[in-house]
């Protein structure tokens, strides 16, 4: 190998890791006098590959593969491991011209019950077909593998939002895994706050229509929520109409539906992690209070916000009390809160599964749809549909390792 003096080298090692192997390389080339200009490290089941990017100093480079080179091949079969050695040019710039536009940096979570060969040639064969170049993958489950994290850049001037209708497809094809995209950036790594929806998204039910099923009026309530969701009128008057429905149901049979209320899979564990965490947690529903506060005392969430439910009597009245939560007013409760506890918006999560949350998700720094119609996982920022709520803690960039010492 003849290296020129503009040439860097890299130095690619590989073999079985042993405990001092990096050590005794980064000191072989420190005796030596090389500069170190880049290096990455990735041990995979007990496999070391180890890349160093370097200037070699002048004596060195005169040596060439029978001086210092050559001791540094002896080196590594005392190790164990192999190393190869490629001369890089340098990359030719023109002193005068101005540095170039960043790329767009991302970040794209692949999570599922488990992520073989094809579920990652689908993924990286999309990344490839947008142009976004993938720079790093890291694993963050254990075996089996179903999580991974990869980080991609885009060409400066390439419309992301391309890639992210590609990603969404991919998602929408597949019933196995999930992936979700972000903007690689401070606050990605420093949320302070989860807020979710409750109906169909922390719980698995839709509490009205259980309600009104006990009071055997649950095909009028269904039809009035179907002509909502059709437009036919907006959530306020939906609302007010299918509570009326309720009117004379037994105060009891609410409270007993909100003991046991079933939760979403990986809810429990989401809120558990997030709360030694240090996150704040918030419920903010277009449900009803009774459950939404059982859910607050029995997932140790800090704040909860719905409507309350009118009752006389050891009965409902068919009314609701205060401001109805409807779209609007869950935008402006989440915006209030992280105000209050002096949270940026962009250090904010919000989760939800319908139209309702659209706001909500809008206002957040990430938005995530939740098992959701086509609708709004469009406008989500990202989506999960195959996991479960324990999903988004992979999305924050933790491991399972991770996860093990907080759970």
């Amino acid at each position: 190998m003849t290296v020129r003096p503009s040439d860097s080298v890299l130095l690619t090692v590989t073999g079985r890791d042993g405990p001092d192997t990096t050590a005794r390389l980064t000191g072989f080339l420190a005796d030596v006098g090389a500069e170190l200009l880049d290096v990455e490290q990735v041990v995979v089941q007990g496999l070391l590959t180890l890349a160093l990017l370097v200037r070699l100093p002048d004596s060195v480079r005169s040596a060439g593969d029978e001086g210092p080179l050559q001791a540094l091949r002896a080196l590594a079969r005392e190790l164990g491991v192999t190393v190869d050695v490629r001369a890089v040019a340098p990359v030719a710039m023109s002193p005068s011209a101005p540095p170039g536009p960043e790329p767009l940096r991302y970040v794209v979570t692949a999570v599922g019950r488990t992520l073989g060969a094809r579920e990652v040639h689908a993924l990286t064969a999309r990344l490839a077909a947008q142009g976004a170049r993938v720079e790093r993958i890291t694993r963050l489950s254990e075996t089996p593998l179903g999580s991974v994290e990869l980080h991609v850049t885009l060409p400066p001037g390439v419309d992301p939002s391309a890639l992210k209708q590609a990603l969404l497809a991919l998602s929408m094809e597949s019933t196995t895994f999930d992936v979700a995209l972000q903007r690689e950036s401070l606050y990605r790594r420093s949320k302070r706050m989860v807020v979710m929806d409750m109906d169909s998204t922390l719980i698995r039910i839709e509490v009205i229509d259980e309600l009104a099923r006990a009071h055997g009026v649950h095909a009028k309530v269904a039809a009035i929520t179907e002509r909502a969701m059709h437009g036919e009128m907006d959530y306020d008057e939906s609302l007010r109409q299918r509570v009326a429905l309720l009117a004379g149901l037994d105060v009891q049979v609410v409270r007993e539906l909100a003991a046991n209320l079933p939760l979403t899979e990986g809810a429990e564990t989401l809120l558990r992690v997030l709360r030694r965490l240090g996150y704040r947690t918030a419920v903010i529903s277009g449900g009803f209070s009774v459950a939404a506060e059982a859910l607050q005392a029995r997932l140790g969430i800090d704040f909860a916000y719905s409507n309350t439910l009118e009752a006389a009597d050891g009965k409902l009245t068919g009314r609701t009390v205060g401001t109805i939560v409807n779209a609007r007013r869950k935008a402006e409760l989440l915006e209030t809160l992280a105000k209050q506890e002096g949270i940026l918006l962009e250090q904010v999560i919000a989760v939800g599964d319908g139209a309702n949350d659209l706001l909500m998700l809008e206002k957040a720094g990430l938005g995530i749809a939740f098992r959701a119609k086509p609708r709004l996982r469009e406008a989500a920022d990202t989506s999960i549909s195959a996991g479960g709520l324990d999903t988004i803690l992979y999305l924050l960039g933790l491991t399972a390792r991770e996860l093990r010492e907080v759970t």
